[in-house]
């Protein structure tokens, strides 16, 4: 059995309100980016509740580019 199979990885799910705080993205602007395709989409957890995975928030941090 390998290492990764004894140990799964377990995604933290993230409220808009943590999105936000860690983004510095506006919850209008997190929005707008969903729909163009430019930020991960949200999962459904319930009822009228979403969250997002932290492992892709993290990855679409990590694809920005900095400018000089």
């Amino acid at each position: 059995m390998n290492q990764s199979a004894q140990n799964p990885t377990i995604d933290l799910l993230l409220p808009r309100r943590e999105v936000e705080k860690q983004t510095g993205i506006s919850r209008a602007t997190l929005y707008r980016m969903i729909k163009s395709g430019k930020f991960p989409r949200s999962v459904s957890i319930g009822t009228g509740s979403v969250r997002w995975k932290q492992s892709d928030v993290t990855a679409w941090q990590q694809s920005l580019t900095t400018t000089v």
